[in-house]
């Protein structure tokens, strides 16, 4: 089979309801939208989330938590995730985000201390766990703060 040879399987496309077009089609005069009533009229319909004047969920439901605007939120990244570099390389925010390891740097970059590292690299990020530190320069490598 070729590309031009392609077609729909049969019974998957439907031709569309053309509306108003005569009481003979069965879609005529109304449309298939019934004698009067909100739905009926143009423009009509109710909101998304309206029940009908019942007390809608999202308002039932309580209030929770706050979200603190001056808050600094970082992209974590933990040491065993830098044993991929070569020994002796600066790793830098920009080349995580080079390579993949971290998809956005939100208000900076922190290293964990979560797995163990075997090569001495230079890291320059915004912030540093204690055992992280002491992992970096255990390996033979230096911590920087940016």
């Amino acid at each position: 089979m070729k590309l031009h040879e392609l077609r729909a399987a049969e019974g998957s496309t439907k031709n569309r309801k053309r509306r108003g077009r005569g009481t003979a089609t069965g879609q005529g005069k109304t449309g298939g939208r019934g004698m009067n009533g909100q739905k009926s009229r143009s423009g009509g319909g109710v909101r998304l989330g309206f029940e009908g004047g019942q007390m809608p969920l999202y308002r039932r439901l309580p209030k929770r938590g706050f979200t603190n605007i001056f808050g600094t939120e970082y992209t974590i990244v933990n040491v065993e995730d830098l044993n991929r570099f070569e020994a002796g390389t600066e790793v830098t925010p920009e080349l995580l985000k080079e390579l993949g390891m971290v998809k956005q740097v939100k208000d900076g970059i922190k290293i964990l201390g979560n797995g163990t590292l075997n090569i001495g690299i230079t890291v320059k990020a915004h912030k540093f766990t204690k055992s992280a530190i002491e992992k970096i320069e255990a390996a033979g490598g230096k911590a920087e703060v940016i």
